[in-house]
């Protein structure tokens, strides 16, 4: 589904361990970005009924998941670190499992440390199948101790 040639790969490093995009995740669900010129990030993939709620669709949590993370990823293209504060979705349509599926991730407004990315999940015939809004709090990790 993605052309290639006007995308740049979001890259992770080998020992990510991130259950949407890391590599080193065995469980994890091994999602490929990329960031389009205007700094959209789309992701497509096909889950497997692995990832099912209802039979032949996937659970809305996977899916919830799917939109932070494309999300996450949309900020992390314009520079910032940040996690989830709050987050919105709307489930439009079943989602079914192992039909390929477009993320795309945009994030529209900033304000200070406070980010507000959207994000849509859509069929190979691009028919949207589930949308978000989230805010997202920019962090510097190297300050966090737990």
């Amino acid at each position: 589904m993605i052309d290639k040639q006007h995308l740049t790969p979001l890259a992770h490093s080998a020992q990510n361990t991130c259950f949407g995009c890391g590599p080193a995740n065995s469980v994890g669900l091994h999602l490929e970005f990329f960031v389009a010129e205007d700094l959209t990030v789309i992701c497509d993939t096909t889950l497997s009924n692995q990832y099912e709620g209802p039979p032949g669709y996937l659970h809305g949590g996977i899916i919830a998941t799917l939109l932070d993370e494309i999300m996450s990823k949309a900020n992390r293209a314009h520079g910032h670190t940040a996690v989830t504060r709050k987050l919105e979705v709307e489930y439009l349509r079943p989602i079914p499992s192992g039909a390929p599926i477009r993320l795309e991730g945009h994030l529209p407004h900033t304000d200070g440390r406070k980010l507000f990315p959207t994000a849509r999940i859509l069929n190979a015939h691009g028919t949207v199948l589930a949308t978000a809004t989230a805010l997202f709090i920019v962090y510097d990790p190297s300050r966090h101790k737990y």
